[in-house]
């Protein structure tokens, strides 16, 4: 048990360099990266045809990439909003990890980019471990998925830098408990923003782009308690309680900015 431990804390820490790495390249280049995560059916791929067209539309470079298991159904809807789109298959792999996406940026991504929206792959466990390098992960989440998700899924909703609500024109008719979920969302990620979103009426669209751009511009973005602390634990495993050098044990919960 100990070494499946260790090989997954290695992994993890290389990810984590990797992912160091290109999230300085990126933004060398004036690029930042949004990290999209949700189960299946949270209307994550709706959602994002109608923020890739209404980030265009305002002149900003934008492109994205999205991962699945199979089929290029997801790359030819979101083409349909005009931006430069590529499609990863992962082959079974239930997750993006830095190095996948550094690799298909490589002669792909359009010089000038400026947002590079990365839809990864629908699964709130594993890629919630994995830093893709990114300056803004977004965790999404239907009203019809349950009030409770976020304290199923801590790691997923504890480590956004934003959390979007979506499918909320149906919030009524499945009796969503807002104070609930805003309850269980703050719980484990004290102080993080939640937006409210609808892909069918545009509820949100305009709001969700607003938040985007203003990282583009610079603004800050929410740092989660639980990426701080995994931090330092990591920062401990790797320089000791003392400061001296000690074998770098991986981040848990991925470092993120």
């Amino acid at each position: 048990m100990c070494r499946v431990v260790d090989v997954r804390r290695a992994v993890l820490a290389k990810n984590d360099t990797l992912a160091g790495a290109l999230r300085e390249e990126l933004a060398g280049r004036g690029t930042i990266v949004v990290n999209l995560l949700s189960s299946p059916g949270s209307g994550k791929t709706a959602l994002l045809e109608r923020v890739l067209a209404h980030t265009s539309a305002r002149g900003v470079p934008t492109a994205a990439l999205t991962a699945d298991l199979a089929t290029e159904h997801d790359a030819r809807r979101l083409a349909r909003s005009g931006v430069p789109v590529r499609q990863v298959l992962t082959g079974g792999l239930c997750h993006l990890e830095a190095a996948q996406l550094r690799a298909h940026l490589e002669g792909w991504l359009p010089a000038g980019t400026r947002v590079l929206y990365v839809e990864n792959v629908g699964n709130l466990v594993c890629p919630a471990s994995y830093d893709l390098g990114e300056t803004l992960r977004i965790t999404l989440m239907s009203v019809t998925e349950g009030e409770d998700k976020p304290l199923k899924y801590p790691t997923a909703f504890g480590l956004a830098h934003l959390v979007v609500l979506t499918k909320t024109d149906l919030e009524r008719a499945v009796g969503f408990d807002r104070a609930a979920f805003v309850r269980n969302v703050t719980g484990v990620n004290p102080g993080v923003e939640i937006a409210e979103t609808s892909a069918r009426s545009g509820e949100g669209v305009e709001s969700l782009v607003d938040r985007v751009l203003a990282v583009v511009r610079g603004a800050a973005v929410h740092r989660p308690a639980m990426a701080a602390a995994a931090h330092a634990v990591a920062h401990a495993n790797t320089h000791g309680p003392d400061g001296d050098h000690a074998l770098p044990l991986g981040d848990p919960a991925g470092r993120l900015p």
